[in-house]
């Protein structure tokens, strides 16, 4: 993920951009919606459990087909 422009810089005061990896984990449901759980890389379990979000798969777009 990119941040350009003026957000990219606030709270920055070097106002150099920062890129962010994250790593996602879809989980299939026959009675409900699919879920999908983003996260940061490398983490251990214990780490993750508290840096992670879920949401309804359908919540999620792809970023280069809504540039």
């Amino acid at each position: 993920m990119t941040t350009t422009g003026e957000d990219a810089a606030a709270g920055r005061p070097d106002g150099t951009i920062r890129r962010a990896a994250l790593e996602s984990t879809l989980v299939c449901y026959e009675d409900g919606p699919d879920r999908l759980t983003v996260y940061p890389p490398g983490l251990s379990s214990a780490a993750r459990m508290s840096m992670w979000l879920t949401a309804d798969a359908d919540a999620f777009r792809d970023l280069e087909a809504v540039r």
